[in-house]
């Protein structure tokens, strides 16, 4: 019977467990609701049960209850079922001792659950990224807008909101008029940048609230990531200890650190008495979260941000340290968009990737004085190529050819290489690699060549080779060391794979890549001493003309790192500006 009976308690069968009793409380059903709802038991199971003592009449009979409780995890319970007996049948006499020994008529369970403040991200040298702040929260209150257009036009011109956006969620909120509709959160500079133009329109609103904040506005924002009140998505991947209003990391290493930075959260079971008083049966212990340090320096970050900060189209900046791979800087713009293109964005890597074309050759016995020619054309299986804007250089060096990016000079040069050399070379440089640098990020993919035109095309960094921003950052870092490792954005994270370039090869490289800039198509920035890179201008989709991003990959100081601005044009023209702005900011705060 008391096996039965607690089977019945555990799948909430209330029906079965008022058939076992001697007389059922008219607020059985209901004790059993406000029992689960003050203490938010998600389940039960019992255990345990032993016959303490028995008669001709009565018999009790103990158990010990384990409650899951939402949010705090299980609460273990020793109590009685006492049962009586008439005739041949035995019932319970229920009383709320059962739901625990200290319960009296009339009582009432309840609980609490706070967590512990939420620990920082760190910068490489342990100082906080992100601190407890006052952010203004801008939004509408539907029933004061008289004019919806007003509005979405007010907060696109001020803060570049999308206004179809805006006037689609008054529209949808038009229903619960004098609910706040929240827009967008403001630091508190920016706030008093706007509110001039903001405050005058009817039915915009402001209201102040605490908030994690990075040290300027946008400072790293797709890495560090944002945190807010659970959504249902998160919560069922977080799953225990978390509960529907909790505050969680929801993007960026926020979210992928949670658990680290949040700890768990202590709580206490509460017997409240019909007096008032309240008796603690038992006490959640929480742990704090622990600190999260990251590689990212402060000074190269805020370089890496004031670089893009008037960069219109989509663009990328990453920074790696050419003697670990640890990540110094990371940016991505827009700042609205989700997408962390510096990461997880993979583009044709264009004419950045004859470094790697480049090693193959140097390993080969190309050398930087070599004589090679460059014609405005050539062939390569079915396919013609030219190089861009029709350039040709005839008979000159490879250190030319690469300061000039001659596309068709690599063309003939790779055709001469060995079957595998180009796939190895890539290899070398972390193509294909898998590494983890503690945000999703898929690194760079070098399919081998199926043709002479596939060669061709993949020789410059076009056709199928696909690579993020992060990963050409590494490709320069290597040229520095003479070794490739993989990034990583987690100061205490274990090292990954790394790969070591062919004997010789780096210093010939470095050459190369200096020569881009005193001699080349970086040569705007040859005011920067012992800066070396290489400019990328890599076609995409089917227009015609082709669309083309910019790219410049760098090298100076131990510093490796990769500039990609999405149908951005021309590298040279495009990209180099952008890096002489980062290196310019970078030294600045070195004086």
């Amino acid at each position: 019977m008391a096996l039965a009976y607690l089977e019945a308690w555990a799948r909430n069968d209330l029906g079965a467990q008022r058939q076992a009793l001697v007389e059922v409380p008219a607020d059985f059903d209901a004790q059993h609701a406000r029992w689960r709802q003050g203490l938010g038991v998600t389940a039960s199971r019992f255990e345990g049960l032993h016959l303490e003592s028995e008669d001709d009449r009565v018999a009790v009979v103990t158990f010990r209850g384990v409650h899951s409780l939402r949010g705090l995890g299980d609460w273990a319970v020793e109590s009685r079922l006492r049962f009586e007996r008439k005739g041949k049948r035995w019932s319970l006499r229920w009383t709320p001792e059962v739901f625990h020994p200290e319960a009296r008529v009339g009582d009432s369970f309840g609980r609490l659950r706070t967590w512990g403040p939420r620990a920082a991200l760190l910068d490489a040298r342990g100082a906080p990224l992100t601190v407890p702040g006052e952010v203004i929260t801008i939004g509408a209150y539907p029933g004061r807008v008289r004019d919806g257009a007003a509005v979405a036009n007010a907060l696109q011109s001020q803060l570049g909101m999308d206004p179809q956006r805006v006037q689609a969620a008054l529209k949808s909120a038009g229903a619960q008029p004098e609910q706040f509709l929240a827009f967008i959160d403001v630091r508190p500079e920016r706030y008093q940048q706007v509110r001039a133009v903001l405050a005058p329109v009817p039915g915009i609103f402001f209201r102040k609230k605490t908030a994690r904040l990075s040290p300027a506005e946008g400072f790293a924002a797709h890495t560090l990531g944002r945190v807010g009140e659970v959504t249902a998505e998160a919560l069922h991947l977080l799953g225990h200890p978390y509960q529907a209003g909790d505050v969680v990391g929801l993007s960026g290493l926020e979210r992928a650190q949670e658990r680290a930075l949040a700890g768990s959260p202590s709580g206490e079971v509460r017997l409240l008495r019909r007096s008032g008083e309240a008796v603690v049966l038992h006490r959640f212990e929480g742990a704090p979260g622990t600190p999260v340090r990251t590689t990212l320096r402060r000074d190269v970050q805020a370089a890496a941000e004031a670089a893009l900060a008037d960069v219109a189209r989509p663009a990328a900046l990453v920074a790696v340290d050419t003697a670990t791979g640890e990540v110094l800087a990371v940016a991505s713009r827009p700042l609205g968009e989700a997408l962390h293109r510096a990461l997880t964005g993979r583009y044709p890597p264009g004419s950045t990737f004859k470094v790697v074309t480049s090693e193959a050759l140097l390993t080969s016995g190309v050398k930087p004085d070599t004589r090679v020619t460059c014609p405005v054309e050539v062939t390569a299986g079915p396919r013609r190529f030219r190089n861009f804007e029709a350039e040709a250089f005839g008979e000159t060096t490879f250190r030319q050819v690469f300061a000039l990016s001659c596309n068709t000079a690599f063309i003939q040069l790779s055709a001469k290489l060995g079957r595998n050399a180009l796939e190895d070379a890539a290899r070398r440089f972390g193509f294909g690699a898998r590494y983890d640098v503690g945000l999703p990020s898929p690194g760079a993919s070098f399919p081998p060549p199926g043709d002479d035109a596939d060669r061709a095309a993949a020789s410059m960094g076009q056709g199928r080779v696909l690579a993020t921003p992060l990963h050409m950052a590494t490709v320069a870092a290597a040229v520095d060391t003479g070794v490739w490792h993989a990034p990583r954005l987690l100061a205490d994270a274990e090292e990954g794979p790394e790969a070591r370039l062919s004997a010789g090869t780096p210093v010939a490289l470095r050459d190369l890549m200096r020569a881009v800039v005193t001699d080349g198509t970086a040569k705007s920035a040859v005011g920067f001493q012992g800066l070396m890179g290489k400019t990328g201008t890599a076609e995409f989709g089917t227009a015609l003309p082709p669309e083309t991003h910019a790219w410049f990959i760098g090298l100076r100081g131990g510093m490796g790192f990769a500039v990609f601005v999405e149908g951005g044009g021309v590298g040279g023209r495009v990209a180099v500006p952008i890096a002489t702005r980062f290196l310019q900011a970078l030294d600045a705060t070195a004086r």
